[in-house]
């Protein structure tokens, strides 16, 4: 699948917004702690094998020590990537907002991407220098579950059925898509979010190619 930039400007995926708040304090601190665990300043754009630890330790940080909330049990939304860091809690859109900031932080362009699964799944694209957009996806591993950070080959949590409705959505969002946040925003606790999950961002369900079953 061609991954589509919603934006042809890349720096749009480094932008800091009130979900993606790479700003923070506490983002920042992360973001320094795991530059120093991973051999010092990422953001020298020379020094590729750097950025490309930094950017799997983020990536692992946030898959292995912040727990998905359905998994957990935790009542709680977190939605601002700071709030996820805060408060060890999200699902996989809170959870995608955490690491696209302590990437973007880093200067590391970031995207938004998502599958149709029976509700809309959050994932990140990770532009590393002299590499694609690659898919990643921190939202946690458990039995039956193994998401891995990869650039040569997806490793993600879930296979869309395409029999079952289900699909990959190819657009490389810079912001969190209106459908996303209003669920996150407008929820009272996680039974409530679970209401309120989008089961589109209104784009078209691709065709199956011609001659396919």
């Amino acid at each position: 699948m061609e991954l589509i930039q919603q934006t042809p400007d890349t720096s749009a995926y480094l932008a800091a917004d009130e979900a993606v708040d790479h700003r923070h304090p506490l983002v920042a601190g992360t973001a320094s702690r795991l530059r120093a665990l991973t051999g010092g300043r990422t953001g020298d754009t020379e020094d590729a094998a750097a950025l490309v630890r930094y950017a799997e330790a983020a990536f692992d940080f946030v898959r292995d020590t912040v727990p998905h909330s359905f998994d957990s049990g935790d009542p709680r939304v977190a939605w601002r990537a700071s709030d996820v860091l805060a408060t060890r809690n999200g699902i996989c859109h809170a959870k995608s907002h955490a690491p696209a900031a302590l990437l973007r932080h880093e200067g590391i362009p970031t995207a938004l991407c998502y599958q149709k699964l029976d509700v809309v799944h959050g994932l990140v694209a990770v532009r590393l220098p002299g590499r694609p957009w690659a898919r990643q996806d921190p939202r946690g591993n458990k039995p039956g579950v193994d998401a891995r950070f990869s650039l040569d080959g997806e490793r993600l949590a879930f296979t869309p059925d395409r029999a079952a409705g289900e699909y990959d959505i190819p657009l490389l969002y810079a912001a969190p898509p209106e459908p996303v946040l209003t669920a996150l925003r407008s929820a009272r606790d996680r039974a409530h979010l679970e209401l309120l999950l989008p089961r589109s961002l209104g784009e078209p369900e691709p065709t199956a190619p011609a001659g396919a079953e």
